[in-house]
């Protein structure tokens, strides 16, 4: 997409719950929707589109230890997720902004802290340089696209909020576990780029 979620966008839930369950899912959430961007980056590599993933920090008070896209919250001075997308990912792994190619956005995904994440895919241009915040950020990988897209490689996870149970997207990578949030995204891009396929052919 060319721009960013609209404010009426009812964001997407990152699981496999049926519609009826959705919105006492929600309910659990905070009230209140803090904004959020995330940059997909996608780096060319010989014969393969590679995702850039982070491994963040286990000492984090919010997602400790998971999987994820560099990015954070959408500050005032940022003026648009692109741009808090792009500054985020400069402080935690250390990509110039002047390195990533705006692609699109993708619809925004609502997570279990209270999070309206809206995800920027943008093309990195190689070389990669990283710096790691180490605060945040414990390391970094590679997976390329068609792996993350291949649901071979797809399973669910099982989570109960309160008594209620949903089951969340896993996608295993070697020791790696890509899940939540995470998954939630890649899966929405799949699903757009599956739908796109299907009307060109």
């Amino acid at each position: 997409m060319p721009a960013p979620s609209p404010p009426d966008f009812e964001p997407l839930w990152p699981a496999k719950v049926p519609a009826q369950m959705t919105a006492g899912l929600k309910s659990w959430l905070p009230s209140r929707r803090k904004p959020a961007a995330v940059l997909v980056p996608v780096i060319p590599r010989e014969g393969s589109l590679n995702i850039l993933l982070t491994q963040r920090s286990p000492h984090l008070r919010e997602h400790a230890g998971q999987v994820s896209f560099p990015g954070g919250r959408i500050e005032s001075a940022d003026g648009s997720p692109w741009h808090a997308a792009l500054r985020e990912t400069h402080e935690e792994v250390g990509i110039a902004p002047d390195r990533v190619e705006f692609a699109g956005y993708l619809p925004d995904h609502l997570v279990g802290t209270g999070f309206r994440v809206t995800p920027v895919v943008g093309f990195v241009t190689p070389p990669v340089r990283l710096t790691l915040a180490s605060d945040e950020v414990q390391d970094v990988f590679e997976v390329p696209l068609d792996y993350l897209f291949d649901v071979a490689n797809h399973s669910l996870r099982r989570r109960l909020f309160g008594e209620t149970e949903v089951h969340f997207h896993d996608i295993r990578f070697q020791q790696r576990s890509i899940w939540g949030a995470t998954a939630g995204i890649l899966l929405t891009w799949k699903r757009l780029a599956d739908a796109l396929r299907q009307e060109r052919s």
